[in-house]
């Protein structure tokens, strides 16, 4: 009898770590972050997403963490599915940190790479080859002394 007590109470233990254990995890495994933009903002697709705050997380399949999908702030609609290709920082921070393409003379930003806070790796977004390259042509670049040494964003 204190035998079967024992099993019992130890199911009873795994069931509440799995119930509640996991869920203070969810984020950190699909990376959920929740961005507000202040301008329109390009995203791969052909897409432009107006200002405002969106969700982005990984798409929850075992094996391909470079699926990124983007939400409206409450998850009722789905923006965006798109891939990415991985991108690697030197130091992380312990904030999200997004990085655009800039346009000159007021042009739309683009998106180019979401790091998830902590970590070294994060999300490079994949344009169309046409669109990379136009990108890559009227970008603003931006050199180390542009940048706030303690956040990595612009100045």
């Amino acid at each position: 009898m204190k035998k079967f007590r024992i099993i019992e109470l130890f199911f009873c233990m795994t069931i509440l770590i799995a119930a509640f254990g996991s869920s203070a995890k969810a984020d950190e495994f699909n990376e959920l972050t929740v961005l507000t933009f202040s301008a329109p903002v390009e995203i791969p697709g052909h897409a432009v997403l107006p200002a405002g705050t969106y969700v982005f997380k990984l798409l929850p399949i075992s094996g391909d963490r470079n699926i990124v999908q983007i939400f409206n702030r409450e998850h009722t609609k789905v923006y965006a599915t798109v891939f990415t290709i991985p991108a690697q920082r030197l130091q992380p921070t312990d904030k999200s940190v997004v990085g655009f393409y800039e346009g000159y003379g007021g042009g739309r930003n683009a998106l180019k790479v979401w790091f998830y806070p902590g970590h070294s790796f994060g999300h490079a977004f994949v344009y169309p080859k046409s669109r990379a390259a136009a990108l890559t042509r009227t970008a603003k670049y931006l050199t180390p002394s542009d940048l706030d040494s303690s956040s990595g964003q612009p100045r």
